[in-house]
């Protein structure tokens, strides 16, 4: 599971995600002078009115040339600015999205099989999206605002502590009160916004698997199932959405009411005679337009509290993502080619510690080049023995080795080079033919390519597109039939030139003539090569070396075709099972 983070301390989290920051760290200071000259220059306002007013009792030629001046200087160096920190900041945030969004996703690759089997597609993809806007919100957004208007804030405060400092410190004595409803909302949005996040993972989730499995959503007459599903999550993220925006509704003009009676106080003070004596009508104008100015900025201070929180919330669920700890990979052994011997010595899996076992003690010596085939029922543990090879998972007990080597001892990315898999579930990516076949490989051989294809069989239907091997697939190969989707996986395995190959039920979406083309191509494929076919249709593993018969995570019985015929055991009534159903 990953790890809950929703106590951390908020700091620690900001503090963290600003180090996201810090490689700009120049685009940042750029936009730190610009929210400096326009808090600046919004401050001058005030010093203008205070200009303005004395000036009018007591005007003169220099003061009408001075004051348009200085109204044209004051906006020229707000609106250069208000430019540097827009711009840069903005820099600063993409940057941090990427960065962050690319963090994530890597990291997301090399997490275990066991991490993938318990979260869904859609909650992960939504954390690499939504997740990491809400981020850059927190981080930059927000940043934006607190300079801006708390460079402005605090340029406000200096000049009126200049013009009347004791008036100043009785408008500040509210602020105690608008710490607090901050940091009651504070914890508020926090909360909420964790659910947003949790609820937006699982509308994603929601539309993702309708929407890829649209064909079992018609057949099956599911679209008010589907509609009702993805409605209660969409509802759920509402909810929590309105409740947030309540907490807003609420705290921001809680904190401009207060604003608003210490600024009625401020004017009530400022406006007594002892007061009124010891101000021109320029500063007691300058005073009250300063006092006034701040309503602006301090509410929207207060406003991105929500930002703030929102970000530490869903940094705290990408932070947790990123430390959930990696696929192991400590071994050092770096493997020239494999020769290909297997050997499973007491092998036992269970997929967690509370599941029961999955494979209870496989001994297994698969010599190099030979052609083993596993059968047994769904369930009997076929796939998983297989798919302890390329370490997607590892033993709980026993060992696994692989040319005398245990298989934790070997890297991993090298070791998975010289295996190649293809199963039932085809996967093809929304690329070109050739990029398919050549998956993984940059700039391969378009002759290398086409040799693959040819020995597959599977030249024939592309020679037949309209754009032969340049042509996209679609979606997982939505735009080719289950059998020429199968042909394309074996002409990648035979591309990929592995001395191991599994096959995981790789016949079982072809008909009948392609059957053929297959089996003629795989008796090529496997011809020097160690492999593992797992196969439903018994007709395709007769010429197999050794048959293997899985029974609830136990091999029950061992042979040839023939031997375990003459055996007349488990195997021999699946064959005959398999015979009258053909023939039927």
């Amino acid at each position: 599971m990953i790890h809950d983070r929703s106590q951390d301390s908020g700091w620690a989290l900001y503090r963290r995600l600003l180090g996201y920051v810090r490689p700009h760290w120049r685009s940042f200071l750029l936009a730190v002078i610009g929210y400096a000259i326009y808090a600046a220059s919004s401050t001058a306002l005030a010093e203008m009115m205070k200009r303005l007013i004395d000036g009018i009792q007591d005007p003169d030629a220099s003061f009408r040339l001075f004051l348009p001046m200085f109204v044209v200087a004051m906006f020229a160096a707000r609106g250069l600015g208000t430019f540097l920190g827009t711009y840069f900041m903005s820099n600063v945030a993409r940057n941090v999205v990427h960065t962050l969004r690319c963090n994530v996703f890597d990291h997301m690759l090399h997490l275990p099989g066991a991490f993938f089997d318990a979260h869904s597609s859609g909650h992960l993809i939504s954390r690499v999206t939504y997740h990491v806007e809400q981020v850059t919100g927190a981080a930059t957004q927000a940043i934006t605002i607190l300079l801006r208007e708390g460079l402005f804030v605090i340029g406000l405060v200096t000049y009126l502590l200049w013009t009347n400092w004791m008036l100043t410190l009785l408008f500040l004595a509210v602020t105690p009160l608008i710490g607090g409803v901050v940091s009651y909302a504070s914890k508020r949005f926090r909360r909420i916004s964790g659910r947003i996040q949790a609820s937006m993972g699982e509308v994603t989730h929601v539309a993702s698997e309708a929407l890829s499995g649209y064909r079992a959503v018609r057949t099956h007459g599911a679209e008010a199932y589907e509609k009702a599903r993805f409605t209660a999550a969409s509802e759920i993220n509402r909810q929590q959405s309105m409740k947030e925006a309540l907490t807003k509704a609420i705290s921001t003009p809680m904190i401009q009411l207060l604003v608003a009676l210490s600024l009625a106080l401020l004017v009530w003070l400022a406006m007594s005679p002892a007061m009124m004596a010891d101000m021109t009508p320029g500063e007691f104008v300058a005073f009250v337009t300063a006092a006034a100015l701040m309503a602006k900025p301090v509410r929207q201070l207060t406003e991105i509290n929500s930002e703030v929180q929102k970000g530490i919330a869903a940094s705290a669920d990408l932070f947790g993502l990123l430390e959930e700890p990696l696929e192991r990979d400590d071994g050092q052994h770096l493997p020239g080619r494999l020769a290909g011997c297997v050997v499973m010595e007491g092998v036992r899996f269970a997929y967690g510690e509370d599941q029961p076992e999955v494979l209870k003690g496989i001994d297994l010596d698969v010599a190099p080049g030979e052609m083993v085939a596993i059968v047994g029922r769904s369930g009997s543990g076929k796939s998983t023995l297989v798919g302890l090879l390329p370490r997607f998972y590892r033993p709980t007990a026993g060992r696994l080795l692989i040319d005398g080597v245990s298989i934790d001892d070997y890297r991993l990315a090298p070791l998975r080079r010289q295996i190649a898999l293809v199963s039932q579930q085809v996967t093809l990516f929304n690329a070109s033919i050739a990029d398919n076949i050549a998956y993984g490989v940059a700039h391969a051989d378009p002759a290398a390519i086409e040799a693959a294809a040819r020995a597959a069989h599977a030249d024939e239907f592309i020679e037949r597109l309209p754009q032969g091997y340049a042509t996209v697939v679609g979606e997982n190969g939505v735009m080719l039939s289950g059998g020429q989707r199968q042909r394309l996986a074996i002409a990648r395995a035979i591309f990929k030139d592995s001395p191991l190959l599994i096959l995981d039920e790789a016949t079982s979406a072809l008909d009948t003539q392609s059957e053929r083309y297959i089996q003629a191509a795989l008796e090529e494929v496997c011809r020097g090569r160690t492999t593992f076919v797992i196969a439903h249709r018994l007709s395709t593993i007769e010429r197999a070396d050794r048959i293997l018969v899985m029974e609830q995570g136990r091999i029950i019985e061992e042979g040839s075709h023939r031997e375990l015929l003459a055996q007349d055991g488990a195997y021999a009534a699946l064959h005959r099972l398999q015979f009258r159903e053909s023939t039927a």
